[in-house]
């Protein structure tokens, strides 16, 4: 079928041929696409949108053709973008949002998360005048233990980020296009795009939408999942703190190594002068040294830190301009 073809030419610039661009990254097999396009293309009529669907099989391969052959009957255009095997979300993003023609983009999780009505909350948020929407599931319909893990994630993230944002786990969004050309998502920070949006001076809000159901693994995730969980909050406190002040952070560490170390150095110090102590059967002589060591390395990272944003400064952008008036 000629609508399964994967696009490989974008809208000319300042062309734009639908209203919204709906982002589908597909990770897994038991995607439900057709459930998702019928849903969101029955609402976006109904709301005098005109929209088109870009799914991104990142990896799946074969499992995947029924489900995208499904979805391509449902009435909607739909463009398909097909990895040789798994990238991650973020660039699945990234590659769907290069083929995306809307001025409005949403991404949306490989089935109907959220009831479709609850999509022009998310529309009437924007013609407000906000750039990126994210979506509030309330009340929750998964598992009790899911919702805990989810309360906790997100509560540790608005400490560490200062967000206001409740429910970072949900992957439905909505976001003017400009966002996503200025924001730059990599790894696993997808979940974190409208934290990153608002640190760039992008208006964000949160709306609260119609939890529908829950897919995934249900009850305690691997440890390596709440590792990778635990750096990409470490992550993004990094970037929201100091991208532009390296020295900062590891000058503080460093200082704090540095200070441990020369206490107990000092300390043996004023034994073998004052009292004759031997120190050749002390370790923690040893520890000292090297907590001076360690300290004098970290400040050093720091600082090389420091010239490497000063030399690339001009291209770092980190403000957005809201009007310009001559």
């Amino acid at each position: 079928m000629d609508t399964l073809e994967p696009a490989t030419k974008a809208a000319a610039p300042g062309v734009r041929q639908v209203d919204v661009s709906v982002i589908v990254p597909v990770t897994t097999g038991d995607a439900k696409l057709e459930s998702v396009v019928k849903g969101f293309g029955d609402e976006f009529a109904r709301l005098g949108k005109t929209c088109e669907f870009v799914l991104v099989d990142d990896g799946v391969g074969d499992p995947l053709d029924a489900t995208l052959r499904e979805a391509a009957t449902q009435g909607f255009p739909v463009k398909v973008v097909r990895f040789n095997h798994e990238f991650g979300e973020s660039v699945a993003l990234s590659a769907g949002f290069e083929k995306a023609d809307g001025a409005i983009v949403f991404t949306s999780p490989p089935y109907l998360q959220v009831e479709p009505e609850e999509l022009s909350k998310m529309l009437a948020a924007l013609e407000q005048g906000f750039d990126c929407v994210a979506a509030w599931r309330s009340p929750r319909v998964d598992p009790i233990l899911n919702r805990i893990q989810s309360k906790i994630f997100n509560g540790v993230t608005r400490v560490i980020t200062k967000s206001r944002l409740h429910d970072l786990n949900c992957n439905l969004r909505a976001m003017k296009r400009r966002v996503l050309e200025d924001v730059s998502i990599y790894g696993d920070l997808f979940r974190f795009l409208p934290v990153m949006a608002e640190r760039q001076g992008f208006k964000v809000t949160e709306v609260k939408v119609r939890h529908r159901e829950e897919q995934g693994k249900t009850g305690f995730f691997g440890f390596g999942v709440y590792v990778r969980r635990f750096f990409d909050i470490l992550t993004m406190f990094f970037l929201l703190r100091f991208m532009k002040r390296p020295l900062r952070f590891f000058g503080l560490c460093g200082l704090s190594f540095v200070a441990v170390g020369l206490a107990i150095n000092v300390y043996l110090a004023v034994l073998k002068i004052t009292a004759n102590a031997s120190l050749a059967d002390r370790p923690i002589l040893i520890l000292g040294v090297l907590l001076m060591v360690l300290g004098f390395q970290t400040i050093s990272i720091g600082l090389l830190g420091e010239i490497i944003i000063f030399t690339h400064a001009r291209g770092v952008k980190e403000y957005k301009v809201e009007e310009f008036i001559e």
